[in-house]
């Protein structure tokens, strides 16, 4: 395959696995695009192989998105957003109860995402939303795939066990 064709198979993987990791949206499109122009750079050297591209990609955004948060962390804001030019826009229509309730929920699976500790997080994600083997999860996170195993069964009962606390019935 071309990097082209991995673009178009991974990318909106890879852009799913960013946002629900906690990467906002545009910034996950930025890792992506930074991701795949690290990979196109070397595209001589890659072996044909869908798995091992695949593993490559998220492995490089995982990194630059670590790079990113350690960069960001170095920034100072010296400016405050003076309050006439933090007004708000009112939608053209209001959102529909269902709607609503869609919103309400994601926001709930986000905080209670958000909740999980950092290694069950990750390889949940990477299986749920990176459609990503226990094979490919255990190369990248580099743990066996017992564990990998163990982390998304794990993964699965505290987020079922959060969203309870929370009051969602399931």
């Amino acid at each position: 395959m071309t990097v082209e064709e991995h673009y178009k198979a991974i990318a909106p993987r890879l852009t799913n696995w960013l946002v629900a990791t906690g990467s906002p949206y545009a910034e996950a499109c930025d890792l992506v695009q930074n991701t795949f122009l690290r990979i196109w750079k070397m595209r001589e050297d890659l072996v044909d192989n869908d798995a091992a591209v695949s593993g490559l990609a998220f492995t490089i955004a995982r990194n630059l998105r670590k790079n990113l948060a350690r960069d960001n962390r170095r920034l100072t804001f010296k400016e405050e957003i003076k309050e006439e030019d933090a007004g708000s826009v009112m939608p053209a229509e209001l959102p529909s109860e269902a709607e609503q309730r869609r919103r309400e929920l994601r926001g709930k699976l986000t905080e209670a995402f958000a909740r999980l500790p950092s290694a069950l997080r990750e390889t949940y994600t990477l299986f749920q939303v990176g459609e990503r083997s226990i094979r490919e999860i255990a190369a990248a996170t580099g743990v066996g795939e017992n564990l990998v195993k163990v982390r998304i069964f794990r993964a699965k009962e505290k987020l079922r066990q959060i969203l309870v606390e929370m009051g969602v019935t399931l």
